[in-house]
């Protein structure tokens, strides 16, 4: 009788809590289908439920945000100092038709930065072109190294790059080095100890610091990052990894994109590094906000971090504003793609004006929800004309959008809700036409090793199948 109590009560105070937490997601989650998710879940299985939100429920990475309105509070004068020092570099407007300065000041609006002239990018593909360049960039370092990867594996890139850390920190070059925990979990101590005794500082980004973030596993920091010396950095696609170098049997081909960029833009990607390390450590570092332009080039670009401590959806907002903008077309290469109804209808909307729309996504997936999720989109997608191709040479990882000859963007994010609203993110956007012409290139090659989708491909598969597609689809707003 005692245990039935028990039972009666400790359920009873699930459901109310399941009740309170529901109101809650009334107010806080961010898109129509997760917040009717969670209310019907939170109010009719609580046990289940209760626990689930508790971990993946929330939508705002309050910590963070927090932390950054102290570190805005006490950086103003380095802000305005940038922004000072920042001034000869911009003017891009001066180089643009009249209707192309709105969407500029869109981006930097989004960014929090501006566009900068005086930039050097290389566009580098693949693994074995991408690691070469930052371990020869790292050999180079003569002050410090900003290095941040999402995933950092054991393995033979893995400690190809701690050998290099390790030497330039018993040099007396200054590391600093950023993991997510969540990506980064089968990192064993002894990786971390031997970078620390050799004098390294190395963190994980800690997104369950604080008392109220401390069952949260929701927010990841997905950013990939390097910079040497506040003159040098690379963004993009790969992660640190013998798979990243196409060496493991599941993926014998891994596609992939990074780029390295010297001139002021470096130090929008050190401002991002700073915020995080920040964040994680407590710590505010002593780096070198020198702005010097690249020999030989002018390139503008624009670092665009993104992620949920943001005001609004940022990394989306992006996209959506690629889209849009957009006159002879848009291609954008993404593994994981599962796009909200705003993305799917500025695409359809794109095609009706004749833009070339076209997305390419791997053959072969590597998260079975992420696979069956498309098939609940990609039908009404060929059937408005966008073309949908899918990279059979093996894993496609990198994150790229092309928009018609001038505009290029090389970074972390997918087009999914996890890079929308819950990963920390960043982009490079280049606005020159010469690089636009090196990525419209590097995607054309990867058309070729792509087969366009059908819509008999969709449309013959069973009913179970789609059934499952649209649950797997329903599930992808849920925070």
């Amino acid at each position: 009788m005692e245990n039935l109590t028990l039972y009666i009560v400790i359920l009873a105070l699930l459901h109310v809590l399941g009740f309170v937490l529901s109101i809650q997601a009334l107010f806080s989650v961010r898109t129509p289908q997760g917040t009717i998710g969670w209310i019907v879940s939170l109010n009719a299985l609580p046990a289940v439920a209760v626990p689930a939100y508790l971990v993946f429920g929330r939508s705002k990475f309050k910590g963070f945000i927090f932390a950054r309105q102290i570190e805005d509070a006490d950086m103003t004068d380095l802000i305005k100092s940038l922004q000072d020092k920042a001034a000869p570099f911009r003017g891009i407007e001066d180089d643009l038709p009249s209707e192309s300065i709105g969407r500029i000041k869109a981006l930097e609006h989004l960014a929090k930065m501006p566009v900068l002239k005086g930039n050097q990018v290389e566009l580098l593909v693949d693994g074995e072109t991408t690691f070469a360049s930052i371990f020869k960039g790292i050999d180079q370092a003569s002050e410090y190294v900003l290095i941040q990867f999402f995933i950092i594996h054991d393995d033979e890139l893995g400690n190809a790059l701690k050998r290099r850390l390790c030497e330039k920190a018993r040099q007396g070059v200054r590391i600093y080095f950023l993991f997510d925990e969540v990506g980064s979990n089968k990192l064993p101590a002894s990786y971390i100890k031997e970078l620390r005794d050799a004098g390294a500082r190395i963190h994980s980004f800690q997104t369950t610091r604080g008392s109220g973030n401390r069952f949260q596993l929701n927010f990841r920091n997905h950013r990939k990052i390097v910079v040497t010396d506040g003159r040098v950095g690379w963004v993009g696609g790969h992660n640190v990894g013998d798979e990243y170098l196409g060496k493991t049997t599941r993926f014998e081909g891994w596609r992939d994109t990074h780029m390295r960029m010297s001139g002021p833009a470096v130090l929008g990607l050190q401002f991002a590094f700073m915020e995080d390390w920040n964040w994680a450590t407590d710590e505010r570092l002593s780096l070198n906000w020198d702005f010097v332009a690249a020999e030989g080039s002018s390139t503008p670009v624009l670092i665009l971090p993104s992620g949920p401590a943001d005001e609004v959806a940022t990394a989306s907002l992006m996209f959506q504003h690629a889209i849009h903008s957009a006159r002879q077309r848009i291609w954008i290469a993404s593994p994981y793609f599962v796009p909200d109804d705003g993305i799917i209808n500025a695409l359809q909307l794109a095609e009706m004006r004749g833009v070339d729309v076209r997305v390419l996504i791997p053959d072969e997936p590597d998260h079975l929800l992420v696979y069956m999720s498309a098939f609940a989109f990609f039908g009404k997608m060929i059937k408005s004309g966008i073309e949908i191709y899918r990279y059979t040479a093996g894993f496609m990882h990198q994150k790229v959008f092309l928009v018609d000859d001038a505009a290029s963007a090389i970074g972390t994010a997918n087009l999914d809700n996890r890079s929308f609203r819950l990963n920390f993110e960043i982009t490079g956007i280049v606005l020159d036409r010469d690089f636009a012409g090196l990525v419209e290139d590097m995607l054309e090659s990867d058309f070729a090793r792509a087969r366009k989708m059908t819509l008999e491909e969709v449309e013959e598969k069973s009913l179970w199948f789609k059934a499952a597609a649209r649950a797997a689809y329903l599930t992808a707003p849920l925070q």
